[in-house]
């Protein structure tokens, strides 16, 4: 695992530059990854839109900011992700304003499809479930916790909607991106402060 993670950090981006990916391989009329079609062209436009906005739009919590100020370690954020998928434009933008709130966190991304080893370390019940943040601790490059797909709502919405009808289908992904607007990344914010607070606790009672 230690030389998939090197491997990656060698291949991140920034979050500009991992939006300039996407943008110019959208004006060429093509997704990221390994798989082209149109279906997958359509979700990566839809996805630039939501990341337009919500880069504009999303407010990070007093609460969120008081505990990303109070981190007294360095941290990586190594990002899985790719364009066409539509948790991922719902995060990384998250991910990004949570990170420009501290001086702590280096935010990194990386394609899932050009990262298979990677990838294949931080499998979710067996699949290539993306975004996937892998944080580790900047000195050493030594893992700490991971997180994703989703926030808790968002994955018991999608697990309650399979286990109803038995498939994802286009319904459940609609579902699901009404869930995320309502919840203005919240969930998200929360659940990764108060991990990274959680690590920090384990960390200094170690010391």
């Amino acid at each position: 695992m230690k030389t998939e993670i090197a491997q990656g950090l060698l291949n991140s981006h920034t979050y500009t530059e991992y939006r300039k990916i996407i943008a110019d391989l959208l004006i060429q009329g093509k997704s990221t990854g390994k798989e082209q079609s149109e279906d997958l062209l359509h979700y990566s436009k839809l996805n630039q839109t939501r990341m337009n906005r919500l880069d504009k739009t999303l407010h990070v919590t007093d609460e969120v900011i008081h505990k990303l100020h109070s981190l007294k370690r360095e941290y990586i954020w190594l990002v899985l992700t790719e364009g066409w998928c539509g948790d991922a434009a719902q995060i990384t933008p998250i991910l990004f304003k949570m990170a420009s709130m501290s001086d702590k966190i280096d935010l990194r991304f990386v394609f899932r499809d050009e990262n298979e080893g990677l990838m294949n370390c931080f499998l979710t019940n067996g699949s290539r479930s993306i975004p996937k943040i892998i944080v580790l601790d900047k000195e050493h490059n030594d893992l700490k916790a991971s997180w994703g797909p989703r926030p808790e709502g968002a994955t018991n919405l999608i697990t309650s909607y399979k286990k109803q009808y038995g498939v994802v289908d286009e319904t459940a992904k609609t579902e699901l991106q009404m869930w995320y607007l309502h919840d203005k990344g919240e969930s998200t914010m929360h659940e990764l402060a108060d991990l990274m607070q959680h690590l920090e606790e384990l960390i200094h009672q170690k010391m």
